[in-house]
């Protein structure tokens, strides 16, 4: 079975793309079979894949619209074992023009059914905000994996999420769970970082992956190749993090790999 996983937070500039891209990337690598879907209308993860998104015929918006089919979206990636669902600046006004479609929270998910056990990973890049696109990929999602970058703000609009969460739960999707969270943006050099850390595992009743993934220059510069840290600069402290963050959610199937 292919496990479908939103990574999702309201709050922009948390590493949520840089999350999607390098996850999906490095499960690859790993050998794993990874479909990512951009539904964010930004189209970064898109570029950071190395796909045109300015070039594609059929993204995410053409398939909520249903003028196409879900394989016509299906794009190679830059990397061996992954491929992409595109997305550009059209979906920006999917919300609208969805407004009177019926069971439009359903749209991904029931897309996703048919080739779910295609792919052993389903990787979602949600927008930075809880609308129409972001909950649709939590209804099509198993898990919900919460990027938090290591700053003041961190648990600032996190409670907003968990409810949204908690919500689509009750009312759309009962297996919806909350994957894990994980840091990002970690600077060793600031106590700060440790603090944001501590005081989110204190305030926070939930999974936190053991992985911390550091402010990394190369992982800056990744996407303007249109390649994944692991591609771009294979031995820097960024893919080495994202490594690790992808054997723990391998490991994840297991729950006794959770301490």
């Amino acid at each position: 079975m292919g496990r479908i996983i939103a990574v999702a937070n309201q709050k922009g500039g948390v590493g949520k793309t840089t999350t999607a891209i390098n996850l999906s990337a490095c499960l690859a690598e790993k050998k794993k079979k990874v479909l990512t879907i951009d539904i964010d209308p930004q189209g970064n993860t898109t570029s950071g894949l190395g796909v045109d998104k300015n070039m594609v015929e059929n993204t995410v918006y053409e398939l909520f619209l249903e003028e196409c089919v879900l394989k016509d979206c299906i794009q190679p990636s830059v990397m061996e074992n992954l491929e992409i669902i595109p997305s550009n600046i059209n979906l920006s006004g999917a919300e609208i023009e969805l407004i009177s479609m019926e069971n439009k929270e359903y749209l991904l998910k029931n897309n996703l059914d048919a080739i779910k056990n295609d792919y052993d990973f389903i990787i979602i890049d949600c927008p930075p905000s809880l609308n129409l696109l972001t909950v649709n990929a939590m209804v099509a999602s198993d898990t919900v994996l919460v990027p938090i970058q290591c700053e003041y703000y961190a648990l600032e609009g996190l409670s907003q999420l968990m409810h949204t969460i908690d919500l689509i739960k009750e009312r759309l999707n009962p297996k919806l769970e909350i994957e894990g969270v994980v840091f990002t943006m970690y600077d060793a050099r600031t106590n700060l970082s440790s603090q944001v850390v501590e005081n989110v595992k204190e305030n926070l009743n939930k999974k936190i992956y053991k992985t911390i993934i550091p402010r990394n220059v190369r992982l800056a510069e990744a996407p303007s190749y249109g390649m994944p840290v692991n591609m771009y600069d294979s031995r820097s402290a960024g893919a080495e993090a994202y490594r690790f963050l992808a054997e723990e959610v391998i490991e994840r199937e297991d729950e006794d790999a959770w301490l």
